[in-house]
């Protein structure tokens, strides 16, 4: 079901891209770039540097790398690293990407590690929040659901949970 949820999402979205001219891109004010990282998403083990682009003046994509660095400072430590990619579509309701209130998707694929087995893993967001552009400072939040299927040799989350979106950085 999710999966079919992102696929019509993203070929919506695709039609929307291409309906849109390289002019009424531009239009749009303010900057059109973002480049952001998550607190606490990092402070959960889970780094994240995301380079956002207004792709249309309602839509934004953004992508960068995933990592699981360490386990959080609460619970049980796991032995395990993850390096993947992050990939997201934002819609923004004013046309004002990639400032303003939005809804999107994300999903995250990444290569799981431990000291004797690689396998896949990751999870895809479906998020809706706010982001507000100070000059060249960002400042972003979400909230939405999950689902994680991040899990080796019994380690990590397989499950629904909420999903939360922090965000500091800077536009251009």
């Amino acid at each position: 079901m999710y999966r079919t949820l992102l696929v019509v999402i993203f070929l919506r979205s695709a039609s929307a891209f291409a309906q849109s001219s390289p002019a009424e891109i531009e239009e749009a004010s303010g900057p059109a770039w973002t480049l952001q990282v998550d607190p606490l998403t990092t402070a959960l083990g889970y780094v994240h540097l995301q380079i956002e682009r207004r792709v249309a003046p309602h839509w934004s994509v953004y992508i960068g790398p995933h990592l699981r660095l360490f386990s959080p400072p609460f619970g049980e430590a796991e032995d395990y690293r993850g390096y993947g990619l992050e990939l997201g579509l934002r819609y923004f309701f004013q046309g004002t990407a990639p400032e303003g209130w939005w809804v999107g998707i994300r999903g995250v694929l990444a290569a799981l590690r431990t000291e004797n087995t690689r396998r896949p893993g990751g999870y895809a967001s479906a998020l809706g929040g706010y982001t507000a552009i100070f000059g060249h400072f960002v400042l972003s939040g979400g909230i939405g659901i999950q689902y994680l299927h991040y899990t080796i040799e019994g380690l990590g989350p397989k499950r629904v949970f909420v999903a939360l979106h922090t965000a500091l950085g800077v536009a251009f």
